[in-house]
């Protein structure tokens, strides 16, 4: 078949015979492109990479294959674009590799063939394929093998450490569970305030330079998940330089190795093809749901959603479809909804215990908190962390605004709070948001009269909320004594904080009560 038509990075071809989402390699250097619209008379195809160069009438190779993820030990420590392609390839590499099966055992989807130690830090589980079961009819020895030979027989199917999956098709589980344990962060503000819980979704939006990309950072850095997948999408070169630098340089405060042991990053950057740039976010997100199926807890780091739906729309403006608010996609949304639904905290197909937490940035043009991406994004996810341009000009880090921020997860995250930290906890974090809260209520006072006018206990209801913001809320995440802290001595901090405030009260009401 051939090239009729070129657009950008969407492709005409006539007289074509291709199944929806089938990869095809086009032209004589074999640019890969998907098919994405079919009709009687023609197929659309959207190119992931530069199509200069092509021509009306150059050839199009079908694969008869979606894109898909290559899924396999490798994957930890590496960098990879849009769509999987490696910086540096490791299919050569042999593993040792442990079995854990045997002639005569019978195995299902999802169950554990073998172990492979793919970093310091991580054990790589080797799974039987979704879609193969049944008795095991030969097995290879303990020993060292390439990513491609075969350890295993089943039936009619041989079981490499290799395994492919359509990256816009959810893997399989066994039972999707409700949330009831925190993604610890070790970030005060949201794990105080604003809790997400693992197998849960968040997003941050704000304003260029209010710290979207260094909260994410935190995050990777000091979550208790034990996978990160780190999504470039659509970012500047310099921040994904700066990210991909920093991460090698950093160690893992949980292990002591260095951080990229137990990290992925996919990099896809503003000067790449946009339609790469849409499917980053799902090579991602499979690539998370494979080790979520090993029972390990993944945190997914998308930067930015708002440069993927950017990528949406360049594609749907040259497909000539009809733009709906802002000129995104009247698809938007679901598109949104089909990303962060995948997130989830699970019971795998072996009985594992995994989830895939996704915590999305938002660049909202001028800050302005109303466009469409993060409206949208406000209706999938469940934690909302606001950053505040006025905070960032304060040099308030985080700059989360603890008014305009929230936590749906807060209930569901109850009973965990009180088995390991006690009933304090809650309490306390409830009598020091009312104390902000009256702040901001007391300063609408302030402007119209002064301080004057307020007696001496509002009075240090203000100094206690300044206390609250300068020496709790606000972190350093460049000292290594701040940039962390445990949720024990979040406590610890927060009974402090209290203890005087009460002291101070009790001076103006001797029955210490306001």
């Amino acid at each position: 078949m051939k090239i009729f038509g070129i657009n950008g990075p969407i492709l005409t071809i006539v007289d074509g015979m291709y199944q929806m989402s089938e990869i095809v390699h086009i032209g004589e250097h074999g640019i890969i492109g998907e098919v994405i619209f079919l009709n009687q008379n023609q197929t659309i195809v959207q190119a992931f990479e530069d199509t200069e160069g092509l021509r009306p009438g150059d050839k199009v190779i079908g694969s008869g294959q979606p894109l898909s993820a290559k899924l396999g030990p490798g994957l930890l420590g590496n960098i990879f674009d849009g769509i999987q392609r490696p910086l540096s390839d490791d299919n050569d590499k042999s593993w040792h590799v442990k079995m854990r099966v045997w002639d005569g055992y019978t195995i299902s989807p999802g169950s554990i063939i073998a172990e492979v130690k793919e970093t310091p830090a991580i054990i790589h589980k080797i799974m039987c394929p979704p879609g193969v079961s049944g008795r095991v009819s030969f097995t290879m020895p303990d020993g060292e093998y390439g990513v491609s030979d075969t350890l295993a027989i089943v039936g009619d199917n041989k079981i490499t450490m290799h395994q492919s999956w359509p990256v816009r098709v959810p893997r399989p589980i066994a039972l999707r569970k409700n949330p009831h344990q925190p993604l610890i962060t070790g970030t005060r503000i949201i794990d105080t305030f604003f809790p997400i819980a693992k197998g849960g979704t968040a997003a941050i939006p704000g304003g260029f330079g209010t710290g979207k990309t260094i909260t994410q950072h935190q995050l990777a850095k000091w979550s208790d998940a034990d996978i990160i997948i780190y999504i470039g999408c659509g970012e500047r070169g310099n921040e994904m330089t700066e990210v991909l630098e920093d991460f090698s340089k950093l160690t893992d405060p949980r292990t002591g190795y260095s951080l990229m042991d137990r990290t992925v990053l996919i990099a896809n950057t503003s000067n790449m093809p946009v339609a790469a740039r849409e499917a980053s976010i799902y090579t991602g997100l499979t690539i998370a749901e494979y080790y979520r199926d090993m029972g390990y807890h993944v945190a997914v780091m998308a930067d930015s959603t708002s440069r993927w739906a950017e990528a949406l729309r360049e594609l749907s403006g040259r497909l000539e479809e009809m733009p709906a608010e802002e000129g995104y996609p009247a698809y938007l949304a679901s598109q949104l909804a089909s990303f962060y639904e995948r997130a989830g905290h699970v019971e795998t197909l072996s009985g594992l215990d995994g989830s895939v937490t996704i915590v999305g940035a938002v660049s909202p043009q001028g800050a302005d908190f109303s466009e469409p991406v993060t409206q949208h994004t406000k209706r999938f996810v469940r934690c909302f962390w606001a950053l505040d341009r006025a905070l960032a000009y304060e040099r308030h880090f985080p700059a989360i605004n603890w008014l305009a921020s929230y936590s749906a997860y807060s209930a569901e995250l109850s009973p965990w709070y009180i088995q390991n930290l006690g009933q304090d906890f809650e309490k306390l974090r409830d009598a020091l948001y009312h104390i902000l809260y009256e702040e901001s209520r007391l300063h609408e006072i302030v402007k119209l009269t002064g301080t004057d006018s307020l007696p001496d206990d509002q009075l240090q209801i203000l100094k206690t909320a300044r206390a609250i913001r300068q020496d709790y809320l606000q972190q350093n995440a460049y000292r290594p004594e701040d940039a962390y802290t445990t949720l024990e001595r979040q406590l610890t901090m927060m009974k402090k904080i209290m203890e005087g405030h009460t002291c101070s009260t009790q001076d103006y009401h001797p029955s210490g009560v306001l």
